[in-house]
């Protein structure tokens, strides 16, 4: 018996075949190879286009297929990770609207701060657990007030993995996970948010049926088993945001563990059993995805723009032919530090964590004479692990005490110099897994499907492949508060 794990990222599709028996993985792969466009009509602005990550799902699985031996009609069950809050909008015959509005686009910013301002700070931070600030609330209510002809096209009201289990499914359903990450949600009355949906002037129609995370969200057509070769009338039976998802994939399921990635976007996202909040919304606090009215779990999630995208960039101006590998050797021959170079890398929109400011990228302290691409290389890696000690700051000032956080041996924490600066700058150790996102979603359709008596079940198998422990030696918290003071001349 086999899963099948999606993984709608920005970057691309990942797809993932998990025997269900062993979870191990069979084969991964994903689409497309270079990253997915994303397109930027207006400075400050992020949108891509749904129908895009629906025919990458198919290619990713088609090069699953074509990579390794497995029968697709042992496929039982199918779960969907996807980048969180972006905005899908169809019709009444399951139509694309527009292109989704997605995680980074900063165009509903004002909207939901005037809403922030309009409900009253302490309803939104006791009932919603966040300002508005720019999820996919704040994004519907731009499109109503921007495109009335599209917003009164409007059915459904979707994520970006709901559109996915839609064409997979041709039906359409949300989760109290989903709705919160989208700040729809009340958890003091444990349903949809009635002020913000008033405020706002939407209809409760918009919203799809309400599903647990691990449930059976639809069935796949026959029109869908067809094109991709899979069993008619297999369930969708796990749906859940990439963070979330994350945790998931790396057992991070009870009170006061703690996860990372660094892809695209760099996140820490802790769990707790309070309904805890950040009085200045710099960290969010959404509903995990083991979250029930009678078992509290709630996901605690710092996120950072630009990780992957600024070592990106990087590469892309400075070494396009050189592997991040090669980069990544490059740069660790250069002294902890970067000799003074120091790079902010905020230049993917508004930070959240930086009150929803938009910064920019800096590069400070260049010398002509001294830095070559290395230094920059460096100063990248060491900008993004103090960004992450930022935020985690942050979180440690709200009661999140991590004493391990989980990754996975992927994107950034492939480097061993970005994992050098990240243990010694944040001063917490890291334990690493041969998991992703992908596979995380696979094993998340083998629970909410029943095939597996529960997550302990799941995650029976997964064992920590690297433990890294931070070096008193090496002096990081020195750069670490150069870096800091630079920051804060920006932000004031």
């Amino acid at each position: 018996m086999l899963l099948l794990g999606i993984d709608i990222g920005t970057s691309s599709i990942k797809v993932a075949i998990v025997d269900a028996q062993t979870q191990k993985i069979i084969v991964t792969a994903q689409y497309p190879e270079e990253e997915a466009t994303i397109y930027a009509p207006h400075p400050g602005w992020a949108e891509q286009d749904p129908e895009l990550w629906w025919a990458h799902t198919q290619q990713a699985f088609a090069l699953c297929k074509q990579k390794a031996n497995f029968d697709s009609l042992d496929i039982a069950a199918i779960g969907i990770a996807y980048q969180m809050h972006g905005l899908v909008l169809v019709d009444k015959d399951q139509k694309l609207l527009r292109n989704s509005i997605i995680w980074c686009d900063s165009r509903a910013v004002a909207l939901g701060n005037e809403a922030y301002d309009q409900l009253g700070h302490e309803y939104c931070l006791s009932h919603l657990l966040n300002s508005p600030g720019n999820f996919t609330a704040s994004k519907l209510a731009w499109v109503k007030e921007n495109e009335p002809e599209c917003y009164a096209k409007i059915d459904k009201v979707m994520l970006p993995g709901d559109f996915i289990a839609m064409k997979l499914c041709s039906s359409m359903t949300t989760s109290i996970s989903a709705l919160s990450e989208g700040v729809f949600w009340d958890f003091q009355s444990d349903s949809l948010s009635d002020a913000l949906m008033n405020h706002y002037g939407f209809d409760r129609e918009l919203i799809p049926e309400i599903k647990p995370v691990f449930s059976e969200h639809g069935q796949v057509s026959a029109v869908a088993a067809h094109l991709l070769g899979l069993k008619p009338g297999i369930p969708v039976s796990y749906k859940s945001g990439d963070q979330p998802n994350n945790a998931l994939s790396l057992n991070v399921l009870a009170p006061g563990e703690v996860a990372a990635t660094a892809g695209t976007s760099g996140v820490i996202y802790g769990v707790s059993d309070q309904l805890a909040y950040d009085p200045q919304s710099r960290v969010n606090t959404f509903a995990h995805v083991n979250y029930t009215e009678h078992q509290k779990r709630l996901g605690i999630l710092l996120c950072i723009n630009g990780t992957g995208s600024m070592n990106r960039w990087a590469k892309s101006l400075l070494a396009p032919a050189a592997t991040y590998q090669e980069i990544n050797t490059a740069a660790s021959k250069i002294a902890i530090g970067a000799d003074g170079l120091r790079i902010l890398p905020f230049g993917n929109g508004a930070e959240r964590m930086l009150n929803n400011k938009i910064v920019g990228a800096h590069l400070e302290n260049i010398d002509f004479n001294l830095h070559s691409t290395p230094h920059i290389f460096r100063a990248v890696q060491e900008g993004i692990a103090f960004a992450f000690r930022y935020g985690l700051d942050i979180m440690r000032s709200n009661g999140l005490q991590p004493k391990v956080i989980r990754a996975g041996k992927a994107n950034l924490f492939l480097s061993g110099l970005f994992l050098e600066a990240f243990v010694n700058s944040t001063g917490v150790p890291v334990e690493l897994y041969d998991n992703d996102g992908s596979v995380g979603a696979a094993l998340g359709a083998g629970i909410g499907a029943g095939i597996y008596t529960d997550s302990a079940a799941a995650f029976s198998n997964i064992k920590p492949i690297q433990l890294v422990e931070p070096d008193t030696r090496l002096n990081y918290e020195t750069v670490y508060q150069d870096w800091l003071q630079i920051l804060k001349l920006k932000i004031n």
